[in-house]
């Protein structure tokens, strides 16, 4: 085997939905407000009993399920979270428990929104070198738990859930070499950092950097990939903001892809955002399967990552 390639995704979201109409009644906004800024309507809360392991155990199933693999198929479990309450075990380690993964490698990944491709790029890599042959590969958060509810400029954006993913070797490449890497110097314009401990970012710099850096960035994955964006069959960003989704697609001239725009009734979830939305447009049937899927995404750290995979 030469190579990688996703064999499923499955996603796990909370039962609880909070409307605009809902977070009107804790702070000073509006369904207008929210809508015209990020583009969301509502999003998922989860409840006491939804940890972070739970979320993703239950999305690691599905996706294994989808593959037609059981969690003792698994040798590797890679996490990508920034909201896990424990330092140790990790939460990849929980995960292989509950699935019944005997003795994976498992190992969590925290570069906040941007974790998903970050993992993903771990786990083809690893399994592009022998030391792994089926690799599970998780976004989660419960960034609700990490919230300042009086803050609305914040709170209004995040959500709950969780992604995953089944990534197995293969004859031949189907996911692309990473494009990552960061900007440390604007390290701090997304955080949680204590001693408070609640989620803060600088807003319109992020927005500024994003829509101005990124299709540059984008179109470097392509071009790594060997494929031109008007070929791609899915654009699958960061679900941070729909006024950032739109405009940069459109830049990168991906004028015959699916975009998803699942923010509008997932909200921000974080690293867990580019497999969940990705899951429900397979799920829907909305995306070719073997078409080529841009996965970007950038967040904390300032960090960013993105790969062409081909959809399962």
């Amino acid at each position: 085997m030469t190579g990688s390639r996703v064999l499923a995704f499955g996603h796990y979201q909370p039962r609880k939905v909070l409307t605009n109409a809902d977070l009107e009644k804790i702070v000073d906004t509006s369904d207008e407000w929210i809508q015209s800024r990020v583009g969301i309507r509502t999003r998922h809360v989860a409840s006491e009993d939804e940890t972070v392991p739970f979320m993703a155990a239950r999305a690691a199933e599905m996706a294994l399920a989808n593959a037609g693999l059981a969690g003792a198929d698994i040798d590797l479990v890679i996490v990508a979270t920034c909201t896990a309450v424990d330092r140790s075990p990790n939460m990849a380690a929980r995960v292989a428990a509950e699935i019944g993964a005997p003795a994976p490698a498992a190992l969590d990944v925290n570069t906040a929104c941007s974790g998903f491709p970050h993992a993903m790029a771990l786990a083809d890599a690893t399994i592009k070198a022998g030391s792994a042959t089926k690799a599970l590969v998780i976004g989660v958060e419960r960034l609700t738990d990490f919230t300042d509810w009086t803050d609305r400029t914040t709170c209004v954006l995040v959500a709950d859930g969780a992604g995953a993913a089944v990534v197995v070797a293969s004859e031949e490449a189907e996911i692309s070499p990473v494009v990552w890497g960061s900007v440390p110097e604007m390290g701090n314009a997304v955080r949680i950092e204590a001693p408070g401990n609640t989620f803060a970012q600088e807003g319109q710099t992020v927005y500024r950097w994003a829509t101005s850096t990124l299709p540059e960035v984008a179109l470097k994955v392509c071009e790594r990939a060997g494929v031109l964006p008007e070929d791609l069959g899915g654009v699958v960003l960061h679900q941070a903001n729909l006024r950032i989704i739109e405009p940069l697609a459109r830049k990168i001239g991906a004028v015959n892809a699916v975009v998803a725009q699942d923010v509008v009734e997932s909200g921000n979830t974080s690293a867990a955002s580019i497999p969940l939305a990705l899951s429900k447009l397979i799920e829907r049937g909305e995306i070719k399967q073997g078409s080529p899927v841009l996965l970007f995404a950038f967040g904390g750290g300032l960090s960013y990552a993105g790969q062409i995979i081909r959809c399962p």
